[in-house]
């Protein structure tokens, strides 16, 4: 069971509750005093959300779903889709239910379309950088914490694909992995013991020469660490289909064009959820 559709891998239901809940818990407390001093139990109101910027929408179902929480009647009329365009004066979305749940929950709900919207908006910006690249455009475990769930989410909407959700899903070794392990080729010995034949092994490299290492014990992918363009071209050339390529590393919009065009079949990037920038919005009751 979704939220709203499955169009962007919405996380189910029962996983994204839980997390609303939690930050609705954090903010309430042991109750809004404001509200509850103010607002009959009995008091409906509607609200409107308006775009205050241009932007890409992202977390709308999250949005309705942190206000289900405290009204589970909540009514949503003229909702836009996720991915939507958004300029200065569009209406997003309009609500209308219990008064005290409205007002209780607005920040909360705020926060997280405005913080989901402002990583579909870099996003689409890094996405449209690349031209016409086949290059996946795919993010980095640089999240928020408990967050994960919703900026991966957000990323897709804005058109990027998701690396590993966590540390379950892809033996990566990393630098630090490989010292511990005494090299690239005793790590992935080590490894390819222990993990299911289903997990991938990616190993990042820093040089020509560990590339070479990494071929020769056959890793699925290769991440090239900070490569400069030309390194990144005799990579490629080095690697010759043999694994996947994944550029990483000082990825901006200025260069990532550069970047795609060595050839590489993945670019990475933290920036496009640690640098990115809330897309201002604001709730209005009515």
């Amino acid at each position: 069971m979704y939220l709203l559709d499955s169009t962007f891998g919405l996380p189910p239901l029962v996983v994204a509750r839980e997390r609303l809940e939690a930050f609705l818990v954090e903010d309430i407390g042991p109750m809004d005093v404001a509200t509850e001093s103010l607002v009959e139990e009995s008091a409906l109101c509607s609200a409107v959300v308006v775009a205050k910027e241009e932007g890409i929408l992202a977390g709308l179902p999250f949005f309705v779903e942190v206000f289900r929480v405290l009204d589970s009647g909540l009514e949503v009329q003229g909702s836009l889709s996720e991915g939507s365009p958004l300029s200065k004066g569009t209406e997003v979305v309009r609500v209308r239910g219990r008064t005290k749940a409205l007002l209780t929950a607005e920040r909360t709900a705020l926060n997280l379309l405005q913080r989901l919207s402002g990583i579909a908006t870099a996003t689409r910006r890094m996405r449209k950088a690349m031209g016409e690249s086949s290059a996946f455009l795919v993010d980095t475990r640089k999240t928020t914490p408990g967050l994960r769930i919703f900026e991966k989410y957000a990323i897709r909407v804005g058109g990027g694909t998701n690396h590993r959700m966590g540390l379950y899903d892809c033996a990566m070794l990393k630098e630090n992995h490989l010292r511990a392990a005494g090299g690239i080729r005793a790590a992935v010995e080590r490894v390819r013991r222990t993990i299911p034949f289903t997990c991938k092994i990616e190993v990042e490299t820093r040089n020509l020469k560990e590339v070479e290492e990494a071929l020769t014990a056959g890793v699925d992918i290769i991440m090239l660490d900070n490569f400069s363009l030309e390194e990144m071209r005799e990579a490629v050339k080095l690697i010759k289909k043999r694994a996947i390529v994944e550029a990483s590393g000082n990825i901006t919009e200025s260069n990532i064009a550069e970047v795609a065009a060595t050839g590489v079949d993945v670019i990475s990037t933290g920036a496009t959820i640690h640098h990115a920038v809330w897309l201002d919005m604001s709730m209005l009751i009515q």
